[in-house]
């Protein structure tokens, strides 16, 4: 018999991932909130979050199918001719590649703390707040003026361990990435589509382990509800790139600093008060 309440919830969590996966604001923090607050009153987990964000990965491979073929093929055949013309897109390759050890390294080592601990949900306020404070003083500082031909393997390396920040719920994967890149100079554009890129290979990594792993049960949801979340996150999230990769090449990222602020003091308050637990 189907749970209706689940379904529902799921889809719910689903449109909370599609909206918020490639904003600057932490999807996880948003799903571990929200969890705490819909009827069943449940952390979604780290499996559920893996496997939906399957479905916003998938909107970032049709959005830049152009750019991901270009620098596979590349990639692929830099390592059997090294022609010249493949150098660029090639290094890209190589570049993502580097840039995804971090992630790699850190959720390995670190993998019972980031499904356990980590989501205590002041550690989750702490994130939203602090590290949306670094945005909006990287916004502010950076020069904004290289692009991504300028990609150096340092600020590659730094990309990557900027993106292995985003394991601790609250920090945000591509906000993360586009702090570390306005830090280093990018304009605004160039550090987001970067960002979007090096997300790739990790998320959907982590997204099929998870899959694989906790097939049947992912979380509080069944593996129905779940597809229902990812079929959602993925729509969602493909319109959600199309609009932000407008906004960021003309606005700063000041409304979404003060949203994190807003957010995290709230969080705050309500475990302050008791109206939600921490875990």
């Amino acid at each position: 018999m189907i749970d209706l309440r689940e379904w529902l919830e799921a889809a719910f969590l689903g449109l909370v991932q599609g909206l918020t996966e490639f904003l600057p604001i932490s999807s996880s923090a948003h799903l571990r909130i929200v969890g705490a607050f819909l009827p069943s009153a449940t952390d979604p987990g780290a499996a559920f979050t893996a496997v939906t964000q399957i479905g916003t990965e998938a909107a970032v491979l049709l959005y830049f199918r152009k750019d991901i073929w270009r620098i596979a093929t590349a990639w692929l055949r830099w390592l059997r001719t090294n022609r010249p013309e493949d150098r660029d897109d090639a290094r890209m390759g190589w570049l993502v590649i580097v840039g995804t050890v971090p992630i790699v390294i850190l959720g390995l080592l670190f993998k019972d703390a980031i499904e356990t601990s980590l989501r205590n949900l002041w550690i989750t306020a702490t994130m939203l707040i602090g590290f949306g404070l670094l945005l909006g003083l990287a916004d502010r500082v950076g020069a904004k003026r290289l692009t991504l031909d300028r990609l150096s393997w340092r600020d590659g390396i730094l990309f990557g361990f900027a993106q292995a920040m985003a394991l601790i719920p609250g920090v945000s994967r591509s906000g993360g990435t586009i702090t570390a890149g306005l830090m280093m100079g990018y304009t605004r554009e160039a550090a987001a589509r970067y960002s979007f890129l090096l997300a790739i290979p990790a998320v959907l990594a982590s997204g099929f382990y998870q899959l694989l792993k906790s097939w049947g049960q992912f979380g509080p949801f069944g593996p129905g509800s779940t597809a229902l979340a990812t079929i959602i996150a993925f729509v969602v999230g493909y319109g959600v790139i199309v609009v932000f990769l407008r906004l960021v090449s003309t606005r700063s990222y000041m409304p979404f600093v003060i949203y994190r602020v807003i957010a995290g003091g709230a969080l705050i308050a309500a475990l302050s008060t008791g109206l939600i637990a921490a875990r």
